[in-house]
């Protein structure tokens, strides 16, 4: 690794963990917003949530607030004991696809960050908006940018995800790409390529239909979207 390559990495890094505070504060004012509407405890549903992100919010947030977290995740390192920070959160086990154990409208909010464009290709992506909108009457949900020249999941290659897969998965083979070490197993690199696919803004619109769009950006550069019903 060049030097070069590391101090791109720590500003890539510096400017992730500014979006996430700019989203952190968008997110806590929906929060507080639904809060006005109840005088009960609010109900989250978080896709792909993890304990850290919760972390970062804040577990003294969400206990001054009378707020439940259920994280979902299809294969869950995150289910641990949440007890000592007396935050509501817990984690189970599960599609954010089929979420049919679950009745409309069982919670307040559905919450989602940068997931969406994991689960898979389009079908997918339209059955994780179908269940966004029918757990809670409200949702945020949040996914990078196809059109932003980086992708962040290969942050060291700016316009590798506007490449050919075949081209990507040769460049991976070859040379160490983000995070990636050059992989000569070509079923490997084809899982890592495919495990995220990005949306542009009419993708992104058709599967939320009924959202107000907030576009982040970075100078006049659309980052990355998000879909928000209140």
């Amino acid at each position: 690794m060049t030097k070069n390559t590391v101090v791109h990495g720590r500003f890539i890094d510096s400017l992730s963990a500014h979006f996430r505070r700019e989203r952190s504060k968008l997110l806590k004012t929906l929060i507080l917003r639904l809060k006005d509407k109840t005088s009960l405890p609010l109900k989250i549903i978080d896709f792909g949530g993890t304990y850290n992100y919760w972390e970062n919010i804040g577990f003294d947030f969400l206990v001054q607030n009378d707020i439940g977290v259920t994280c979902v995740n299809i294969s869950n390192p995150e289910i641990i004991s949440s007890t000592d920070t007396g935050a509501k959160l817990k984690f189970i086990e599960g599609s954010v696809c089929d979420l049919s154990g679950f009745a409309d409208n069982s919670f307040d909010l559905v919450h989602s960050n940068s997931v969406i464009e994991h689960v898979g290709r389009w079908s997918e992506m339209c059955a994780f908006a179908r269940e966004a909108r029918r757990l809670a009457p409200a949702y945020y949900v949040q996914t990078p940018y196809f059109w932003f020249p980086i992708d962040p999941h290969y942050p060291t290659m700016p316009f590798f995800h506007w490449m050919p897969i075949t081209l990507r998965a040769k460049l991976m083979q070859t040379f160490r790409i983000g995070r990636w070490p050059a992989n000569r197993n070509l079923h490997k690199v084809m899982a890592i390529l495919e495990d995220s696919i990005l949306l542009d803004g009419a993708q992104f619109r058709t599967l939320f239909p009924d959202a107000t769009i907030t576009v982040e950006r970075l100078a006049a550069l659309p980052k990355s979207l998000i879909a928000i019903r209140q």
